[in-house]
């Protein structure tokens, strides 16, 4: 599993238990979700994000959105 598809687990995990949460306990939790939705956008606009950087340096192998040079077109084996 690469970067961008561990990035995706955990933001669907967040969303889902943001959600199972809101309606068990308190709706205050969709603040979780509003939180993972804000960084979602401006990952994809400034290509930061922390749990990107984080699973780099746990050695998850990088895919294509989080790649340091993303803008050049590589060839995949």
């Amino acid at each position: 599993m690469n970067i961008d598809r561990m990035v995706f687990v955990v933001a669907g995990t967040v969303v889902l238990l943001s959600v199972l949460l809101s309606v068990l306990f308190s709706p205050w939790w969709l603040l979780l979700t509003t939180f993972v939705g804000i960084n979602m956008l401006q990952a994809a606009f400034t290509g930061f994000c922390p749990a990107a950087i984080f699973f780099a340096k746990l050695g998850v192998r990088s895919g294509c959105a989080f790649e340091a040079d993303s803008g050049r077109k590589k060839a995949h084996s």
